[in-house]
């Protein structure tokens, strides 16, 4: 069980063996069960994905008696999540069902030709004894359980329907259908199993032990047991165990299985690995940043299962409406033989026909169309670095109109550079230079996390200047930062910053310092006033300049959105217009919102979704994570590496690659076409064959093709989806 916790509520993820079956009567009847315990606010139960997400208030129950809640309607808890079932228990139990399922052939095989050569008697019925009980063994206990629950389901059909035809002397076509109903279960179970081992193949990646330096030497160590500081050494072809940082030694790492990185990506000093991923060239030593619970390919896996778990829109609906169709479908039956006895029918006759329009109406290939292509885009997503956290997102990503995108780290390369250092002409410091001046300037800009201040101190380590320290450092979000250095107040910001936060107070060369902002602007370049405060005088003493580059293949990326079908693309940012309009021309975005703060950025998305309904805001996911909520659909770029991605988006990329933003669009409506087509031919074979039965008749077995025919097109359907590549 794993529990996550916000202020007022917690929210515990119980693990359960997975049924068979082909509905989810009994999932509702648990979840139902679940809702009326005392403190529990919202339930998620699938037994397909063998999983319960429950929400609930920690101060009226607990996660001990959740778990009893759960036992008490005899549903059994995997205690282990992170191994049980695992791949040997699952294949074991795919083996036994093929194996009832070729029982069932050979029973039913053998009860037809005995019955056609005129052969004891005995033996038929032994053939069609064994094919009853091998195809309807799963099918029975699966019926067992949902009565248990108080809910009927498919299984119930289709053993109704099987024993119905036996008791009018139609064994075969009993064992017909319960043969293909066994069948279609198999390959059902085989097309969702694949979706998750697509996934659960990650977990391979990584290995169980790292070569830990202790003392000097390499010692074999359990990754369990590695601790966050320890340093593991890595040779070429080895996979990384843990996340860390290259502390020594350079090469290339493929980082495919993680981000969907195409190419092998360069490690130095200082930069960012990943466990499960390779390291192709050069020997490593890294120093680990989280442990193996923690790192970026647990936390992928734990978020797929999670996302698997959270149904779609489409499914929640067909879950809802299953119950009363199969109510309905018996009810139909029952009307079927019925309503003919009583005109005066011949009641063999009428039972066989009721029968065949049981088998017709029932909605198997409905309920597993969904399922069938959601878990296999998740999954699919899942191996190229794209993070879907539920269902409901993929089919999200399909309706989307209008995509808004944050400039710095993600149309650019977020690598900002500084380019020019200015000391005023006439500042009151009159001995100051330009490398005193950013060495100030860097003592400041040390406590910030903005992108544009991590780019002033990598320019002062690079001139080895020295830093001095700073105190009472404060920010204004949007607009700059303040500090004392050596006793002396330091301003530094952009226009608004000292137009509005100084706006009162009279600043030396201001205006000078204003105009030459302007004209950086002009000059494609971002920049930011200093100014210092010299006996209760403020002053300017100089500016300092950058540059971002676009990222390569931006511009692609939007003429992919474009044949997409998306109308509208914006870019959101808090750098001054002139620049941003560069960048936006560059690339060719429709609209530049620019200078804006952070809540300001919530309140343009908002325009945006009243104006296209359906709108995706694409960002880093930590400073736009209040646009990423607000949007539609909230993409968050490189988020294996920032724990505030995976917290706040409702997709996230592992990597930095802008051509999967069109690839999670596509794959959303690639899934919405599945869907379309999956929810078609289920429907199309449903009123086919009952249109069918009621104006002419059918045969029993030709109404059991249709109906399991049907089941396996839309499994096999979705599965396609596994190898979608945008």
């Amino acid at each position: 069980m794993t529990v996550t916790k916000s202020p007022s509520l917690s929210t515990c993820a119980v693990q359960i063996e997975r049924r068979g079956g082909r509905g989810e009567a009994g999932a509702r009847a648990l979840a139902r069960h679940l809702r009326d315990t005392p403190g529990v606010h919202d339930v998620d139960v699938s037994f397909r994905t063998g999983s319960v997400r429950i929400t609930y208030d920690e101060s009226v129950t607990s996660e001990e008696q959740l778990r009893e809640a759960v036992r008490d309607r005899d549903v059994s808890i995997r205690d282990d999540p992170d191994t049980a079932p695992d791949e040997a228990t699952t294949r074991s139990d795919l083996r036994r069902e093929a194996v009832f399922v070729g029982l069932t052939l050979i029973g039913m095989v053998t009860g037809l030709a005995t019955g056609w050569l005129g052969g004891p008697s005995l033996l038929m019925w032994a053939g069609y004894g064994v094919a009853y009980a091998f195809g309807g063994w799963y099918g029975l206990k699966g019926a067992i359980e949902t009565l248990r629950h108080g809910a009927v389901d498919i299984d119930l059909l289709m053993i109704v329907a099987a024993l119905g035809a036996l008791s009018i002397g139609a064994p075969f076509e009993g064992a017909m259908l319960l043969f293909l109903f066994s069948l279609s279960n198999t390959l059902q179970h085989y097309a969702i199993g694949r979706s998750r081992r697509a996934i659960k193949s990650l977990v391979e990646m990584r290995p169980d032990e790292a070569q830990v330096l202790r003392d000097g030497a390499e010692v074999t160590v359990p990754i369990e047991e590695v601790a966050v500081g320890d340093v593991f050494v890595v040779r070429p072809g080895d996979r990384i165990p843990l996340d860390g940082i290259v502390t020594s030694g350079e090469g290339t790492v493929d980082q495919a299985s993680l981000t969907g990185e195409s190419v092998p990506v360069p490690k130095v000093p200082g930069d960012e690995v990943f466990g499960g991923t390779i390291n192709e060239s050069g020997s490593l030593e890294i120093e680990v940043t989280r442990q193996a619970h923690e790192s970026a390919i647990s936390r992928l896996i734990h978020m797929v299962e999670r996302a698997q778990s959270e149904k779609a829109p489409t499914q929640r609906l067909i879950d809802r409406l299953e119950q009363p169709y199969v109510l309905g479908v018996f009810g139909l039956t029952i009307a079927a033989i019925a309503v003919p006895v009583a005109l005066g029918n011949d009641f063999t006759g009428t039972f066989y026909r009721a029968m065949t329009l049981m088998v017709a109406a029932s909605p198997c290939a409905v309920i597993i169309s969904t399922p069938a292509a959601v878990l296999s885009a998740i999954a699919s997503g899942g191996r190229q670095g794209v993070l879907f956290k539920g269902g409901e997102h993929v089919e999200t990503a399909a309706r989307i109109d209008a995509v808004a995108f944050d400039k710095t780290g993600t149309l650019t390369q977020g690598d900002t550079q500084l380019t020019d250092v200015f000391v005023r002409d006439g500042t009151a410091d009159e001995t100051l230079t330009e490398d005193e001046l950013l060495s100030i300037v860097a003592a400041v800009q040390a406590r910030s996390e903005h992108h544009l201040a991590r780019a002033t101190v990598r320019a002062a380590d690079a001139r080895s200047l020295d830093v001095p320290d700073a105190e009472r450092f404060q920010s204004v979000a949007g607009k700059g930062v303040k500090a004392d250095v050596d006793g002396t107040t330091t301003h530094i910001g952009n226009r608004s910053y000292f137009e509005t936060v100084l706006g009162d107070a009279a600043i030396g060369g201001l205006e000078p310092g204003l105009d030459r902002l302007q004209t950086l602007a002009a000059e494609g370049k971002t920049s930011v006033l200093v100014a210092r405060e010299h006996h209760g005088d403020v002053s300017v003493s100089g500016w300092l300049a950058f540059t971002d580059t676009v990222r390569p293949g931006a511009a692609e990326m939007i003429d992919d959105l474009r044949s997409l079908g998306v109308e509208h693309i914006v870019m959101l940012t808090g750098d001054n217009e002139r620049v941003a309009q560069r960048i936006a021309d560059e690339v060719g975005i429709d609209e530049v919102q620019a200078e804006l703060l952070p809540e300001e950025k919530v309140a343009t998305i908002e325009d945006l979704v009243g104006r296209f309904e359906n709108v995706a805001m694409v960002g880093d996911g930590v400073n736009d994570a209040p646009a990423l909520a607000t949007a539609t659909l909230g993409i968050a770029m490189g988020g294996a590496g920032t724990d505030v991605a995976l917290d706040t988006a409702d997709v996230v990329l592992m990597g930095d690659d802008l051509s999967k933003i069109p690839y999670v669009l596509g794959l959303g409506r690639r899934t919405r076409r599945t869907l379309t087509i999956n929810l078609a031919i289920a429907f199309g074979a449903i009123a086919l064959m009952v249109g069918a039965i009621l104006l002419r008749g059918i045969p029993l077995p030709l109404a059991v093709v249709g109906h399991e025919g049907s089941t396996v097109i839309v499994s096999l359907n979705g599965l396609r989806l596994l190898g979608f590549r945008g």
